[in-house]
């Protein structure tokens, strides 16, 4: 960094000033708002430009750090626990966009377990394929709430697709699954 010390950056959300729970688009919007502020570009002391240089390559830092975190690429001390809520927020949105491995990853963020977070545990592992983890994480949803119809129906269709998984067409079935997901990346 030709001779310029740049301080480490303790927490990249902090740095683009966006909260922890953010999701890519947001962290790359913060990170163009910020840039447009403190870009070396825009001045023409000396001075002001080296300072604008140091807070640029910390705000590069930020924004690659952050696009690690929130892609799943890495873990990090930054990405503190979450509440419950939060987390099964954060994974339900994840789900809606087909990201079912990240999904998971935001419920292992939660601060503990709830009906709900059991339910959209099965959610995930639904689409994952993984029926019978699917119809356990279900089943605690009803465990914890034995009212809830909806945590009962999600325990019995993880219940049917493992019955249906075990038959021939069944495996079939996912194993082409399987080969187009893994095609899509």
């Amino acid at each position: 960094m030709s001779g310029m010390e740049v301080a480490e950056i303790v927490n990249p959300f902090e740095e683009l000033g966006i909260p922890q729970t953010s999701g890519p688009e947001e962290v790359r919007k913060a990170y163009h708002r910020k840039a447009k502020l403190v870009h070396p570009d825009q001045f023409q002391d000396a001075e002001q430009q080296a300072a604008a240089n140091q807070k640029m390559v910390r705000l590069n830092q930020a924004y690659e750090e952050a696009m690690k975190q929130v892609s799943g690429r890495s873990y990090s001390p930054f990405r503190e626990m979450l509440s419950v809520e939060d987390a099964v927020a954060m994974a339900q949105k994840l789900l809606d966009q087909n990201a079912p491995e990240r999904a998971l990853g935001q419920l292992m963020r939660a601060e503990g377990r709830s009906a709900a977070w059991f339910h959209t545990q099965g959610q995930v592992l639904m689409a994952l394929e993984q029926y019978e983890t699917a119809e356990q994480s279900f089943r605690c949803a009803v465990k914890m709430d034995p009212q809830n119809i909806e945590y009962r129906r999600g325990a019995f269709d993880a219940y049917e697709e493992r019955k249906r998984s075990a038959t021939l067409r069944g495996r079939i079935r996912h194993f082409l699954h399987k080969r187009q997901r893994k095609g899509k990346r």
